[in-house]
């Protein structure tokens, strides 16, 4: 299994950074993908790529850091990204809950790095709260223009918690659906339901480490241990075997961000 999404280089491991990811792979976590936010999030996501096997990264600008956002900024992401163990532009998008950023910022730092992901041939890891109906206008346009090996291939847009409506926009244009912790919370019907009508081959699952663990450790620091929670709750919702769900999810993730193939899952 892969965990598709997680910020390892927070403070919030520093302290057992590397006991975390020995209890993924105890728990058959063998890979994590760790997007960066900012700058400095993406320098220590490509540094961790240097210090751990199984560790990848996605470098760029997430909306809530983008309001000081120029041109100037895509030239450390382009060297950031071209680094042998980055895989996707991300994590990016539009944010409409929190005010840190004018939306007219969020839009240029999103329109800018996807342009960029689109050149370098990376895939996009979208970020979207609040946002849905501008995010998925931006990504079909975008998603539109690009070649065919990159069409089969865009991004995935993580932690998805938005309506049917919105996960269907992007199931058409290409992407894949990533889902965390809150799909084994009580409340969550409607994310389940999504989940459920999804084409197995286009789920991803995620952390989103540290935040939004799942149950029964809600509440507690998220790690990618926890990845197999996710994948038993997706199988009983799809009336599929643990081993199916996680085979496919790592394959999932796997063609989506060019990873080499795992001698065993």
């Amino acid at each position: 299994m892969i965990d598709s999404h997680c910020h390892l280089n927070f403070d919030a491991y520093n302290a057992d950074r590397t006991a975390v990811l020995q209890r993924a792979a105890d728990a058959r976590v063998t890979r994590v993908i760790n997007p960066g936010v900012d700058e400095e999030t993406s320098r220590a996501a490509v540094d961790l790529t240097t210090r751990y096997t199984g560790v990848y990264a996605a470098v760029g600008i997430h909306p809530n850091s983008s309001a000081n956002f120029s041109d100037d900024d895509l030239t450390w992401i382009e060297a950031l990204a071209k680094q042998p163990k980055v895989v996707a532009i991300g994590e990016i998008g539009l944010d409409y809950h929190w005010d840190d950023s004018p939306k007219a910022m969020q839009f240029k730092a999103f329109e800018a790095q996807l342009a960029l992901a689109a050149r370098l041939g990376l895939p996009v890891i979208i970020h979207n709260r609040e946002a849905s109906d501008d995010v998925m206008t931006i990504l079909e346009m975008w998603a539109r223009a690009l070649p065919n090996a990159s069409r089969e291939r865009p991004g995935v847009l993580h932690s998805f918690s938005a309506p049917r409506e919105i996960a269907e926009r992007a199931l058409a244009a290409g992407f894949y659906l990533g889902f965390t912790g809150p799909i084994t919370y009580k409340n969550a019907d409607d994310l389940r339901r999504i989940a459920t009508r999804a084409p197995l081959e286009r789920i991803l699952v995620e952390t989103d480490g540290p935040y939004l663990t799942p149950t029964p450790y809600r509440g507690k620091r998220n790690e990618p241990a926890y990845i197999p929670l996710i994948v038993e709750r997706l199988a009983s919702l799809k009336t599929l075997s643990i081993e199916e769900v996680a085979a496919e999810t790592h394959a999932n993730t796997e063609r989506l961000f060019g990873l080499p193939e795992a001698i065993s899952n």
